[in-house]
Formats: C-alpha cells, sequence, structure tokens
C-alpha cells in the first residue's frame, strides 16, 4: 500500500528534511525540526505524489487516502489531548501549502479550522476568552471564504471597516467579543448571498474543502507564471501540511513572527525580522497592522522590539536561531507563534536573499567553518552576480510603467529618449544621459549604442544585435518591446496612451525587461572583498578557462578587471563603423575591381593593425581569438535616399551608382547568404588584409614587450574542409610574407567557428585544417531551429508559455537539439586531433545552465561579454564540481 500520509510531531517523525520531493519543503523541515526536538506542533503531510494522482486522474484523490488521513488525524487528537469537531474541546487545525521549492505567497493557506457555530462556543469556554474564539472564527470564515469558496476579500473587509465605524474604533484589536460576533454574522449573510449556500458547518467537509482548494492552488495563474519565471516543473506538485493550531490572537502573552537568521538583504550576521503580539500569521504580512522588530538593535524611536516586550520567548527563539543554522547549516526563514508564552516553530526554509546577502552569507559561513569553501562556491546562483554588477532600481523608489520587453542586458538607466545613433552621440558627448529607442539596431548604431547610457528596442530577441551589443558594453537593455511603438518622423513613441517624445525622459530595468516613465531612483553597485574572496575560491576548482568577447580597449579593459582569461571572440566589422574608418569600408564594397578594393583595404590596414594591437596589450600574452569579416557587406551600406545622397557625395559617386551597388547586395536572407568566409572566397583581398594587420601587431607587441602574443585567428561560417582550406592557405600566405618582412617567425593558430548543422555533423573532415573549434551558439541555434533570432520575440515566448520549448533557445542552449550538434562536433573534432582545443563564444557562454552543458562535452574554455566573465567563472566551477557528467575529454 502507498503511503499519502506523514506523521510529524509529539515524538511520531515519518519525515526528513531530505525527503523534500516527496513531502514538500515545509513538511520535510516541520519533521526534521521535530526531530531535533524543537516544539512544533502535530501533524501530517499530505504528499506531493497525491497532488500528482489527483490531476492524473482528473481531480480524484486515490481511494485508501481517506483513511490515512483519518488515522493521523486521530494521532493528533491524541497528542494535544482535542477532538476535531468536538464541542467541548475542539482541536483546530491549520491547511497549508508546501511545494518542494518555496514560492512564497502563491499557493494557499486556511487557519482555524474547524470551527463553526457550535465548537466556538467550545473554544471560547476552554480558552475562558469569547473575544479570542470569535475572532478566530472570523478569521476563519474570512480565509475559507476567499481560498475555498473564492469570495471576494474586500467583501470581508467592508464588514469588517463597517463594524469598526459602527464603534468609532481604527484597530481590530479594539473590537469586543460581540463585535465579532456581530462580524461573523455578517460574513456568513454575506457568503450565503454570494454562494447561494450556506457556510459549511461540518469539520470533516471543511478539511476535505481546504485540502482540494490548497492542491487546486498549484495550477492557479500566479503559481503557474512563479513555476515559470523559476523553471519549476508543474508535475513536480505540492503537499499539503495539516497542523495543529497555535494561537498567537489569545492575548499580550501571545504573538505571530516571521523572521530570518541573517539579514536577507545584506548578509549581515545579526536576527532580522519581525512579530505582532496578539496576532495571527497572517497580520504580519498582511500590512494591517505595523510589524514590531525583533531585535532590540533595529528598533526605532517609539517600537518595542519582542527583545524587549517578551524576553523569556525571544531568548529561546535566539537559541532556535542558533540550532536552525547549525542543522542546516544556511541562513534560515522561520515563522513562529507564541501561545501563552510558550514558543511553537511553525516554519523553517532556506531564506530567500539578495545576490550581495547570498555572497556575504556564504563567504562568512565558510569563514566560521560552518560550511567549506566547495560548498561555499555552490551556494551562490552565478546568475544573480549580474545585480552585483550593474546598478539597480531602488526598490522603494516610486515609479510609473510604460511597457514591458524581454529583459536582454542587466542593469538599470535613465536618460533623455534620443532616436538615432548619431544624436546619442551627439548628446553624450556633452555629457548627457540618453536612452537610445529604435524598432531594431544594427551595426551602424554602434556608435551611438556606445554613448548611450541604454537601449530600447521594439523588434528584437534576446540574441537580437542590442541585446549581444549592450551585454557586451555593460549597457542595460530591453529589447522586443512590441507593446511600444515607435514613429521616427514624429519623434516619439506611444504605448498605452501615452506619448513620449524625444528628450523626454525614460528609465529602462534591464533585469526585468520594464520601462519607466521619467526617473527612477537607482541602487550603484558595490563589490564586497567577499566578491573577490569566492571568484579565487571558483578559480581554484573550475576546469575550464572564461575568455571575454571583446573588440575595444575598453572591452577588453573591463573584462580583464573581472577575470577574463583571453578573449574569445573579437568581432572585427565592429571596428569598421567607427566615423575614420566607414569610407574606407565603403569604398572598398563600392570598388568594381580587385585593385580598388585593395586600394581602400590598404587605407584600413593601418586601423586595423593598432586595433588588434591594443588588444594583445591589454590581454599580455593571454590567448586572442579573432573573427575575421562575417557580416554580409549591405549592413555597412546607408539605405535612407538622404544618407544614400551624402554618402555618394563623400565617395565621388552619383546616387544611382549606390543604389545599383545596394540592389546587387540585396538577398532575400542575408543571414543564410553571401557573409562569413564566403566574402574571403569571393574577395580573398578582405581577409588578407586582415591578417596582415594581425600579424603586424602581433609582431609590433613581441618586439615592445618581448612576449609574443599567440592570436587566434578564426574563420566564419565554415560549411566545408574546402572553405577552410581555401582561407587557411590565404591566412599562412600573408603570415609568410610579414613574418620574412619582420625577421621573425611567430607562433599563430587558424580555426573555425561551429555554427551550422554540416559543420558539426562533418567535424572530423574540418578539424584536419583546424587547430581549434569555437562553437559560435547564436548561429548554430538559428540554423538548427531554422529561428531569425531578430523576429524570434513575436512568437517565442507563446512557445515558452505552452510548453513547446522549455525556455528561449537563445538564451539557455537547448541541449537536446542544438547541444546535440555541439557533442558530436566535439567527439568528432578530437576522434582527429586529441588536443584539439574547443571553446565556445555564443551568447551561451555567459548562461550558467549552458556552462554546466559546456563541462560535460569537454570544452576548454567558454566565451561570453565582459560583464558576464564573473558568473562564467563562477558557473564554471560549480559545473566542475558537480563531476561534468560523462564528459567527452
Amino acid at each position: 500500500m502507498t503511503q499519502w500520509v506523514y506523521s510529524f510531531g509529539a515524538g511520531r517523525n515519518e519525515g526528513r528534511a531530505d525527503m523534500r520531493n516527496l513531502l514538500g519543503g515545509k513538511g520535510a523541515n516541520l519533521a526534521e525540526m521535530a526531530s531535533i526536538g524543537l516544539p512544533v506542533p502535530p501533524g501530517f503531510t499530505i504528499t506531493t505524489e497525491v497532488c500528482t494522482a489527483y490531476y492524473k486522474n482528473n481531480e480524484n484523490y486515490p481511494a485508501d487516502l481517506n483513511a490515512q488521513v483519518e488515522a493521523a488525524l486521530a494521532l493528533v487528537e491524541a497528542a494535544v489531548g482535542l477532538t476535531f469537531g468536538d464541542a467541548e474541546k475542539p482541536l483546530l487545525v491549520s491547511v497549508r501549502s508546501g511545494a518542494r521549492v518555496s514560492m512564497p505567497g502563491m499557493m494557499d493557506t486556511v487557519l482555524n479550522l474547524g470551527l463553526n457555530d457550535v465548537t466556538v462556543e467550545g473554544l471560547a469556554a476552554a480558552s475562558g476568552d469569547a473575544r479570542f474564539a470569535w475572532d478566530s472564527y472570523r478569521r476563519f470564515i474570512q480565509m475559507f471564504g476567499s481560498v475555498v469558496l473564492d469570495v471576494d476579500h474586500h467583501r470581508f473587509e467592508e464588514i469588517i471597516e463597517s463594524a469598526k465605524l459602527d464603534r468609532g474604533v481604527a484597530e481590530d484589536t479594539e473590537l469586543t467579543a460581540d463585535d465579532w460576533k456581530g462580524v461573523v454574522t455578517g460574513y456568513k449573510e454575506m457568503v450565503a448571498e454570494v454562494t447561494g449556500h450556506p457556510f459549511p458547518q461540518e469539520p470533516k467537509a471543511q478539511l476535505w474543502r481546504a485540502i482540494t482548494a490548497v492542491f487546486g492552488s498549484w495550477m492557479n495563474t500566479r503559481a503557474i507564471t512563479y513555476r515559470r519565471l523559476h523553471d519549476i516543473s508543474a508535475e513536480w506538485g505540492t503537499a499539503v501540511n495539516v497542523q495543529a493550531m497555535v494561537f498567537g490572537n489569545m492575548g499580550q502573552d501571545c504573538a505571530t513572527g516571521v523572521c530570518f537568521t541573517r539579514d536577507p538583504s545584506t548578509g549581515e550576521n545579526i536576527f532580522y525580522g519581525e512579530y505582532l503580539i496578539n496576532a495571527q500569521g497572517e497580520d504580519v504580512v498582511a500590512g494591517i497592522r505595523t510589524p514590531q522588530p525583533m531585535a532590540q538593535l533595529k528598533a526605532k524611536p517609539g517600537e518595542r522590539s519582542m527583545e524587549l516586550a517578551m524576553p523569556e520567548a525571544y531568548g529561546e527563539l535566539v537559541r532556535v536561531r542558533q540550532t536552525l543554522e547549525r542543522h542546516y547549516t544556511d541562513m534560515q526563514d522561520i515563522e513562529f507563534t507564541v501561545q501563552q508564552n510558550k514558543l511553537y516553530m511553525l516554519q523553517t526554509r532556506n531564506g530567500k536573499r539578495t545576490a550581495a546577502a547570498s555572497l556575504k552569507i556564504a563567504v562568512d559561513m565558510a569563514d566560521e567553518g560552518l560550511i567549506s569553501q566547495t560548498e561555499a562556491i555552490k551556494r551562490v546562483n552565478p546568475a544573480s552576480l549580474d545585480q552585483l554588477l550593474h546598478p539597480t532600481l531602488d526598490p522603494k523608489a516610486p515609479r510609473k510603467l510604460l511597457g514591458k520587453g524581454l529583459p536582454a542586458s542587466p542593469g538599470a538607466a535613465s536618460g533623455v529618449v534620443v532616436f538615432s545613433a548619431d544624436e546619442a552621440e551627439l548628446r553624450g558627448a556633452k555629457g548627457e544621459s540618453v536612452i537610445l529607442v529604435r524598432i531594431e539596431t544594427s551595426p551602424e548604431d554602434i556608435h551611438g549604442m556606445h554613448a548611450a547610457k541604454g537601449i530600447l528596442t521594439t523588434r528584437g530577441g534576446m540574441t537580437s544585435h542590442a541585446a549581444v551589443v549592450a551585454r557586451g558594453m555593460g549597457r542595460p537593455c530591453v529589447a522586443g518591446a512590441g507593446g511600444i511603438t515607435v514613429d521616427y518622423n514624429a519623434q516619439a513613441l506611444s504605448a498605452g496612451g501615452h506619448i513620449i517624445r524625444a528628450g523626454e525622459i525614460i528609465t529602462l530595468d534591464g533585469a526585468t525587461g520594464e520601462i519607466f516613465i521619467g526617473n527612477v531612483a537607482m541602487i550603484e553597485p558595490k563589490l564586497s572583498g567577499d566578491f573577490a574572496k569566492l571568484m579565487s575560491w571558483a578559480d581554484g576548482v573550475r576546469r575550464m578557462k572564461v575568455r571575454a568577447n571583446a573588440e575595444t580597449p575598453l572591452d577588453a579593459d573591463t573584462a580583464r578587471k573581472f577575470g577574463a582569461e583571453g578573449i574569445g571572440l573579437c568581432r572585427t566589422e565592429h571596428m569598421f563603423f567607427d566615423p575614420a574608418r566607414i569610407g574606407a569600408v565603403r569604398q572598398m564594397i563600392m570598388a568594381e575591381t580587385t585593385e580598388g578594393r585593395r586600394d581602400a583595404l590598404a587605407r584600413l590596414l593601418p586601423f586595423q593593425r593598432d586595433d588588434f594591437a591594443q588588444l594583445f596589450r591589454i590581454m599580455a600574452g593571454l590567448p586572442v581569438t579573432i573573427r575575421l569579416l562575417d557580416p554580409p557587406l549591405h549592413e555597412f551600406l546607408p539605405h535612407s535616399d538622404a544618407e544614400i545622397a551624402e554618402v555618394a557625395a563623400s565617395l565621388g559617386v552619383e546616387p544611382a551608382t549606390m543604389h545599383r551597388r545596394l540592389e546587387e547586395l540585396s538577398e532575400a536572407n542575408p543571414m543564410l547568404g553571401h557573409r562569413g568566409c564566403r566574402l574571403g572566397i569571393s574577395f580573398p583581398e578582405i581577409y588578407e588584409m586582415q591578417a596582415r594587420a594581425i600579424f603586424e601587431a602581433t609582431a609590433i607587441v613581441a618586439r615592445e614587450t618581448g612576449l609574443a602574443p599567440v592570436p587566434e585567428i578564426m574563420i566564419p561560417l565554415i560549411a566545408t574542409k574546402r572553405e577552410l582550406d581555401i582561407t587557411r592557405a590565404q591566412v599562412e600566405g600573408v603570415a609568410a610574407r610579414v613574418f620574412a618582412e619582420a625577421g621573425m617567425t611567430l607562433e599563430y593558430l587558424v580555426g573555425t567557428m561551429i555554427e551550422l548543422p554540416r559543420a558539426a555533423i562533418t567535424a572530423d573532415k574540418i578539424a584536419e585544417a583546424a587547430d581549434f573549434f569555437s562553437f559560435g551558439t547564436n548561429d548554430l541555434t538559428q540554423t538548427t531551429f531554422g529561428f531569425s533570432r531578430d523576429d524570434v520575440g513575436k512568437f517565442l515566448p507563446d512557445y515558452v508559455d505552452q510548453g513547446i520549448l522549455p525556455k528561449d533557445p537563445f538564451v539557455s542552449i537547448d541541449v537536446e537539439g542544438v547541444g546535440a550538434l555541439v557533442r558530436i562536433g566535439c567527439e568528432k573534432g578530437r576522434s582527429v586531433k586529441s588536443d584539439l582545443k574547443l571553446g565556445i563564444c555564443g551568447e551561451h557562454g555567459g548562461d550558467p545552465a549552458s556552462i554546466a552543458f559546456c563541462e560535460t562535452v569537454g570544452l576548454d574554455y567558454v566565451s561570453c561579454s565582459p560583464y558576464r566573465v564573473p558568473v562564467a567563472r563562477l558557473a564554471a566551477a560549480q559545473a566542475a564540481l558537480s563531476g561534468g557528467g560523462d564528459r567527452a575529454a
């Protein structure tokens, strides 16, 4: 027979803390607290398996569940000497949810269950306090009515407010027993009117209806949303905990509270929390009364701490705090009740905390010897480090929401709205804070993106141009805000009836994707010594190296500051948009002969050489992977008539000539067209110029420093070995000529970016001509799914909501499909060259879940945006500690 019900408390503990998958976090921890001698009111847990069975069986319970509940309830009755439903000595219970992971406030709770018109009199007589009994009864009707009967909460509040007005009092605590009797009468009449049925009086029926409501709340809208946001499986289900009631609302020697064993905001090692005298649990969180601080240290003038008001109970709670931290070796979130000066523990769980607190608590506990350094590394969520590296909105600051898009790059920024990159650069140079607003960005907007404090686009996904570049620059970005309309002609954006014109201020929250009207106050990040300490511990255990995607000196400096061990992707096309060189680029594109292109490229050579030399100096001997030109050439040309006329004049050609060239370059799908190595094959002089710039810069820096850089030259979009043979030969020919001219021979590598399914499948052939592979998973995801990463934002959220995809595959790698291609590429490549260097440089290189996958396939390094380097360092350490699965090293 399946055991559906597990008892806890009063010396009978059938559960343990490690049974949270079966008993939920609350049930497992109640049993665990009882087993270590803490004062836990007895009760029982109905398992998560019942929830699963309930939904699989058309919302019907297992046949033998009722008998098990009856038996467990009898044990509770025996333990407390009260009987459920008894007219003279009634047992009351709470019915509470408890999923395997904490979902605070997402599911339902019912307190004081078992009260009715008869048992309320028994409770009044047994307690000697009629006011307490009737207050408890009205609380039960209100909670049961809202949770189980689906009666709007405000209807109950209106009746209470009317009672207080009639009595001329302001606080609930000032109402008498007779007042509460009147409220109960009003409640019952209202419930009957709304539901068409009298309020249920039979306690067993109340119990089962409450249990069913808690299981039902697993599928309510807020719980579903929470699970989606936190990657919690719907199949896990929730447990239900039925527990003997203890009362914090019996008088001045009673209280209830919620506290943390350390400060959840800062991580400071102080007792942090709030309590209320003569109250029940919901009063603390409902805001009806103002809670008081736990510790006198945190008390403000006029406040009375629990430490002073209830010193005995507080002292016991301090001892419990110490016991729980030692036992669970983590900061605990505690719920408690004091009944007639006796402390009862109602819940403990690992407390939710800010990133700063998480970091401090982990490091402090390791320094205290409570946990190991290895455990401290595991404790901190790598993704949360973004909060420490970027400004964030002050949670207390007022704000007015304008719209919402995708949280494409973390951090927050306020500034005046501008609609062009040129204006962003112009106003930014004057010291103004600007937000660049575009329908979508392109590489030619790079100067404006750099000048802006934040970027907003109405199109594009999490790996759109705007998102990728913004993350690399550390700029907050909200992408794909489809509810916002941008009108370039009117120089305005609109959403929800609001119109924001150029020059007006908006605020972006890149962590949530929200856009606000006007300024919102911010909190600047602070990196404590704990950050460096945890990073050093992580570096000591990780196997994979961490590089950065960087192409400017600022990017490279930032990456080194955050601990990057080289550059894994330098996108050379970003260097071409500088005003000093874009003219030469366009001249090269417009040239109709090889000689004409070579003349234009000769003008670019000094710029490129200097670009690479600067990166080599900053990286000081660390590897630098340079990707040769990748995007289609049309991206470098103007598109509007006015811009075409201006550029044509600067190049000394007719606008018609430029229009014709644009038409020649036009492609139905340029991202699958004439780009990458195909450019190098069609126009070998382009790659030859870039290779010369790399090798000349290498020679210059080798002479300056005595430490020769080892450039890794990456050929993009290879699909066949023959393509790599041709382009590699070009590079090697240039190397031979430059080294002869320089009178020295320097080491270098030539490899490719694996970003096409065919390249992964034929990686053994390609590896014969490659010194390294770098997986470009942005494009590999595009080409595997047939998704355009710039357009997918229009429908991808629906795919995730409907469970077609578990998450955005551009954010976290699709292990089943894209990941399989990466694994194939690794295995086939190393079957030919066992020492083939393998890395990843797509946006997945900064995603912790993707980094864990990279460990399993034995990649040598991951590369990510500079501001994600600490995230990747910690995630790589956690991946190494997890064992790396069946690593294909």
